[in-house]
């Protein structure tokens, strides 16, 4: 008993979701004793979901493996080729899969969404005392996903709050990133440790009209809509805030510019074309950064902020590079501006 309270107390003592899960598995390792444990979640857009590695753990390992968060999406292995995961994520239950290696599946979700499937590796079959006790640490890691959930997400569109930015932002320019190639050979694993981080901003055009015409209700709905199409159009790795009022950020890896400016392309086309109730077609404009090592959170937004400024002087309804804006002389140099007051 004491060794589950003390498992329960490390489970719960972290804010970050990636040590969550690896503390789970780590748990479960030690008080079941199996071969492996493993928690893998569900991505991918529908009908081309694929299970992501969160954390697995084998008897006798120190340390926990995980698929990296930029991991090319079609490198990972689809739905449809592990099916008893398959359908104990589908079904939401317990599924057991006898054999030399017997694997007992439990469905991981949180009060939001289904994430995913736990895999238990033994070579006996769970019995019943040791499935209750798997059900109820992840009923307690549901739980505290849910607490989670609410510290560090908007109540109105479920996207992450301003609170959880910096530390994200802080990490991605950290990141160590790898020279360029040597020669054409590479592959996709190494090809995405060379993407770079971009920050967005997104603002909705005439958003203090549609709250005055047609009163902040439906107002609320049209930032609810716009951040349903803001998970369609991102990927499930791209983290997506909502800064307060219209305002909206992400931050994302991409390889360059050009792949950058596609990625919110595509979310300004889906919002332009989208038939909002009552309101019937809004527009964003959005401003977007390459952030770079020893970047601050102010300075990367007050780039991209400049950018969606620049937009909305000319006509709205567009996506605008800040560095392309200053190598054509619409914007200044901040870096130049900064030398000269130093200086």
């Amino acid at each position: 008993m004491a060794e589950l309270v003390d498992h329960l107390a490390e489970l719960t003592g972290f804010r970050d979701r990636e040590l969550l899960d690896v503390t789970l598995v780590g748990a479960l390792r030690d008080l079941l004793r199996p071969r492996a444990v493993a928690i893998y979640r569900s991505v991918g857009e529908a009908g081309h979901e694929r299970w992501l590695t969160r954390a697995r753990l084998q008897a006798g390992e120190l340390a926990a493996r995980a698929d990296p968060g930029w991991v090319d999406l079609e490198s990972l292995p689809a739905h449809h080729e592990h099916p008893a995961r398959l359908d104990a994520f589908r079904r939401q239950t317990i599924v057991q899969l006898p054999g030399p290696v017997h694997l007992t599946l439990f469905p991981v979700a949180t009060d939001r969404e289904s994430l995913g499937v736990m895999e238990v590796e033994s070579d006996a079959p769970l019995d019943e005392r040791d499935q209750r006790l798997v059900m109820s640490i992840l009923r307690i890691y549901r739980n505290f996903q849910g607490l989670l959930d609410y510290s560090e997400r908007d109540t109105l569109t479920g996207l992450l709050n301003r609170k959880t930015f910096d530390e994200s932002f802080m990490k991605a320019v950290a990141e160590p990133m790898l020279p360029p190639p040597d020669g054409e050979g590479e592959d996709r694993r190494t090809a995405a440790q060379r993407c770079r981080y971009w920050m967005g901003v997104i603002d909705i055009d005439h958003f203090k009209r549609v709250n005055d015409t047609y009163g902040h209700l439906i107002g609320d709905e049209v930032l609810l809509l716009l951040a349903r199409l803001m998970r369609a159009s991102f990927r499930f790795d791209d983290r997506l805030y909502r800064f307060g009022g219209e305002e909206f950020v992400v931050l994302m890896r991409c390889t360059d510019a050009p792949a950058a400016a596609l990625a919110f392309e595509r979310l300004r086309f889906h919002v332009e074309r989208h038939v909002f109730p009552q309101v019937g077609h809004i527009t964003v404009s959005i401003g977007f950064t390459e952030l770079k090592r020893g970047d601050t959170p102010s300075g990367a937004f007050e780039r991209a902020d400049k950018a969606v400024y620049f937009a909305k002087g000319q006509g709205r309804n567009q996506v605008r590079h800040h560095a392309e804006l200053v190598a054509s002389g619409h914007l200044e140099d901040d870096a130049k501006v900064g030398d000269v007051e130093l200086f």
